[in-house]
């Protein structure tokens, strides 16, 4: 089975290097490639005893039940979770993805048995037929050659029984596999594997992989040119992808995209070996970048699982240039605790606190969380959205029972409500926190009832201790740059293709308004800031100054003058009766005083114009002005001047009078 034995060597290269705990890969050149070989090497010569004690207790919760007619063998009682004790990480992921193998092929593999007579057998009994049939996967994956005994291996007596009694009959066996592809029309094993799940392995295999960039050790320059010399080239975009080619991630800047075909050719990279590529799925990425986004200088930052150490590596490594400390819930023991710091520490990432407490036990009022004002959300969901979503369960350490699931290509009623309630659980919890300003909640699930409706009940839950100050949805930072079929409403949404894997992301802010009471003084203040009141404020008490001092010398000029009933004027001639003399008089008083027309010297002036005796000599000379139409014109010229001396001589008399 080639294409099956480069997918499992592909896989522990994966432990090494990319997804496993930092501490335990080869830092330098050389040791990185022995590392490498060694794990590839164990793939080919089969497993340590350990390593198939733990498949086969896997396998046996995970297998698929047949029915009363189909039962082809029996397994032994199933109840209750197997008690599985692993050596170290690498271990644990070679163990789980052996039981997977072994559960894509369990209907081929039984078949198998029966059609050799291998099964049933006096000598084997009920309760190791799971590790019978887990061996058996991985012999015909090894062509039935014998399996190699490594060197400091703890030997399990059960193993060596079984191992031995499969190797009697190794000849048997490998007829029994051709008669049963002959019987299916079988070109390749591969036939005897799902429909869901050959389709999601061939969407796996054709998708991209992402790498980002850990800048504690390289800048993306210094990336894009070490690339270049070995040959890279930098595309726009996914589809002009063609071999040896590379794009710049359209969300994440730091993020690189590669075609799927390189990734071995990738992991052999120095780059990589130093821990200066990191490969993840994408969806983590949009993740901590959305809550980078919302964070503000000196605070701090709460992420609510443990998951993979690489999306807190990667958390880290954004806030390099604040002084922000990321908490990260949920490190149980010492051990765990020490392996990630050293993981960390080997990346360069030095501002994370790793707290023993789940998120759900901590206080909303923690002191150690007073500076916190963000909190990462990433919930264990179905993860069927995912590219590798075995992948991404395996490095999170989520919920192995989810494997079955993935199997059958779909999620139980009763196990996505459970996940439902747990996830609105621990977002009700987040909502609580007071001084929090902000959530990130992202998932990689294709139902509804993990995303959309699970933050909708939050937020009409009303949990916010603050009510003046409750949470809204707001657009991600991705909103701007993605087409309207990734974004719907204030939900970031990517849907699985063969290009993308799936994510699901919300952000929760808190409204900006505030309950407390403003003076009027502040409001102008700020409204003035703002430029809204166009110099109302800054003029306005001037004039309320000036005006009373106004009046007051208007009303001095006023009584010095005359008495109010000696200063009433006479009705004005019409229009029809004077024409020229009223052009006269306007030109009078426009020249009068040019600087200030509303003055009260002004009005003195104009009442000394219109005085009774000088209105009668007027109308006279109006009256024969209106007999000689001819010398109306001139006439008019000439008593501008003769008007303007009246209006001088007044204004002089005036000014006597004034006198004391």
């Amino acid at each position: 089975m080639p294409d099956s034995e480069s997918n499992l060597e592909s896989s522990h290269v994966d432990v090494i290097n990319g997804t496993s705990v930092l501490s335990e890969t080869k830092i330098s050149d050389e040791k990185g490639s022995i590392g490498k070989r060694a794990v590839s090497q164990i793939g080919k010569d089969g497993y340590p005893d350990s390593i198939y004690i733990n498949a086969a207790k896997i396998f046996q919760g995970l297998r698929t039940e047949k029915s009363s007619g189909k039962i082809l063998l029996r397994y032994g009682d199933a109840s209750g979770s197997p008690t599985v004790a692993f050596k170290d990480e690498q271990s644990r992921r070679v163990s789980y993805e052996l039981a997977f193998k072994t559960l894509k092929y369990q209907d081929l593999l039984e078949e198998m048995l029966v059609e050799s007579k291998v099964y049933p057998s006096y000598s084997i009994p009920d309760e190791l037929t799971s590790l019978l049939v887990v061996m058996l996967c991985d012999l015909q994956d090894r062509k039935f050659q014998n399996r190699k005994i490594f060197a400091e291996e703890e030997i399990v007596a059960e193993v060596q029984e079984v191992g031995n009694y499969l190797y009697s009959y190794e000849t048997k066996l490998a007829a029994a596999l051709a008669r049963c592809r002959i019987k299916h029309d079988a070109l390749s094993i591969e036939y005897f594997v799902p429909e869901t799940i050959s389709k999601q392995e061939q969407r796996t295999s054709a998708l991209p992989i992402c790498f980002w960039i850990n800048t504690f050790k390289i800048s993306l320059e210094d990336v894009i040119k070490d690339l270049e010399m070995k040959g890279f080239t930098k595309v726009e975009s996914v589809p002009d992808f063609d071999h040896y080619t590379y794009a710049v991630d359209q969300h994440c800047r730091d993020v690189l995209v590669f075609p799927s075909s390189l990734k071995e050719e990738l992991l052999n990279l120095d780059l990589f070996a130093d821990c200066k590529l990191l490969l993840q799925d994408k969806s983590r990425s949009l993740a901590v970048h959305s809550a980078r986004a919302l964070l503000t200088e000196g605070a701090d930052i709460i992420m609510a699982h443990l998951g993979s150490h690489l999306t807190i590596a990667h958390m880290s490594v954004l806030t390099n240039d604040s002084s922000s400390s990321i908490f990260v819930c949920g490190v149980k023991s010492s051990a765990k605790e020490e392996e990630l710091m050293n993981s960390f520490s080997h990346m360069g990432c030095t501002n994370i606190c790793l707290l023993h407490e789940d998120f759900t036990e901590l206080r909303p009022t923690d002191p150690r969380l007073e500076k916190a004002t963000v909190i990462l959300l990433i919930p264990q969901c179905s993860e069927l959205g995912a590219g590798n979503p075995m992948e991404l369960i395996l490095s999170e350490h989520g919920d192995a029972d989810l494997l079955q699931d993935l199997f059958q290509g779909f999620v139980s009623e009763d196990k996505l409500r459970i996940l439902a309630e747990r996830q609105l659980n621990e977002l009700l919890h987040a909502l609580k926190f007071n001084k929090v300003q902000a959530i990130v909640y992202c998932t990689c699930s294709v139902y509804p009832e993990e995303n959309e409706l699970v933050v909708k009940k939050a937020l009409e839950s009303g949990v916010e201790r603050d009510k003046a100050r409750r949470y809204r949805l707001i657009p991600s930072i991705f909103s701007t740059c993605s087409d309207s079929e990734s974004s719907t409403e204030m939900f970031f949404k990517m849907e699985p293709s063969e290009i993308s894997s799936g994510c699901f992301l919300a952000v929760l802010e808190r409204e900006k308004t505030s309950s407390k009471k403003v003076s009027a003084k502040d409001i102008l203040a700020s409204a003035a800031a703002k430029a809204l009141l166009d110099g109302i404020v800054e003029e306005k008490p001037k004039e309320e100054v000036k005006k009373p001092k106004v009046k007051q010398r208007r009303r001095k000029a006023a009584a010095g003058d005359s008495k109010p009933k000696a200063a009433k004027l006479p009705p004005r001639p019409t229009a029809a009766k004077v024409k020229a003399p009223k052009a006269a008089h306007k030109i009078q008083e426009t020249h009068v005083c040019p600087i200030c027309p509303k003055s009260p010297a002004s009005k003195v002036q104009k009442n000394h114009a219109d005085s009774p005796k000088e209105k009668t000599v007027q109308e006279r000379k109006a009256a024969s002005d209106t007999a000689q139409e001819t010398v109306q014109g001139k006439k008019a010229a000439s008593d501008t001047p003769q008007k303007t001396g009246q209006g001088k001589k007044a204004a002089s008399n005036t000014q006597q009078k004034n006198v004391p």
